[in-house]
């Protein structure tokens, strides 16, 4: 999983669900001991409580996991319904438990309250993240682009295919040997005429091959990346995610469809990136 997928928000539900793990082996109700007595015998934690255990402490660990899983993998579904959407119902739920059980305590213990604190954080953070901008921010933040991509050759760095900052012929042509100059976009290519000069086969005047960007005509094909994960859908217009794009990795586009970009990953999985807003162009 690429930790730069994650956001803000899937920090605070990963923080909460740490905390409230660590809460289901604190004492569940309070106790007043008599100076002098052993009252150890009479402490109880969730896991000698099987029901609330699993109804408010385990669900909401996993409602918390299925989350984060599900920010990593879109397009999976449990009954229906986002392995996202799934966990944050089962935060709420562990929430519900938590509030209730709280309510009907006669004494609650340090193991209760910190449970419910942590459930109100981790539903709140779940609900939420999708909604808040701040939350919606990256987890860590986009790094420099590298110096050699997974593309570059070893020993030549600065110069492997895929770094914005490297010299690139055209989308679709071959890269130039070293020490040879690297003919302009939309220039006349070596063995072609120039303007002005004779086609070759002795036919002055003739019109030579189309120089072209890509295929589009007009689009030139160039890196990007995105400040926050987006989803790349099939290039069908299937609804279904095929892929995610993440922050702080380079991406290819190779063609403009409506206002929206075919894109190509690293490892070769071309879709439909519908949110352009906000890209930075290598």
């Amino acid at each position: 999983m690429n930790i730069r997928s994650l956001t803000r928000g899937d920090g605070v539900v990963i923080g909460a669900a740490v905390v409230l793990f660590i809460a289901s082996f604190l004492d569940l109700v309070g106790i007043d001991c008599p100076q002098g007595v052993d009252c150890s015998n009479f402490s109880s934690n969730a896991w000698d409580a099987l029901g609330l255990l699993m109804s408010m402490f385990i669900a909401g660990i996993i409602g918390a996991a299925l989350i984060v899983v599900g920010r990593a993998v879109p397009g999976r579904k449990v009954a229906g319904l986002d392995l996202g959407q799934f966990g944050v119902a089962l935060t709420v739920f562990a929430l519900w438990t938590a509030f209730w059980n709280i309510i009907d305590a006669d004494n609650a213990g340090a193991g209760m309250i910190l449970g419910l604190l942590s459930t109100i954080v981790l539903a709140a953070g779940a609900v939420a993240t999708p909604l808040v901008p701040a939350l919606k921010a990256p987890l860590v933040g986009a790094p420099k682009p590298q110096v050699a991509s997974p593309y570059g050759q070893p020993g030549h760095p600065g110069q492997g295919y895929g770094y914005p900052g490297a010299q690139q012929g055209p989308y679709g042509g071959q890269p130039g040997q070293p020490g040879q100059p690297q003919p302009s976009y939309g220039g006349p290519q070596p063995g072609q005429p120039g303007p002005g000069q004779p086609a070759q086969g002795g036919q002055p005047g003739a019109p030579g091959p189309k120089q072209d960007g890509s295929a589009g005509g007009n689009f030139e094909a160039f890196w990007f990346a995105v400040p926050v994960a987006r989803p790349l859908y099939g290039e069908d217009g299937s609804p279904s995610p095929i892929a995610e794009l993440a922050p702080g990795t380079w991406y290819l586009a190779v063609e403009q469809r409506g206002p929206g970009l075919i894109a190509q990953t690293q490892d070769g999985r071309r879709g439909l990136l519908q949110d352009t807003t906000g890209i930075q162009r290598g």
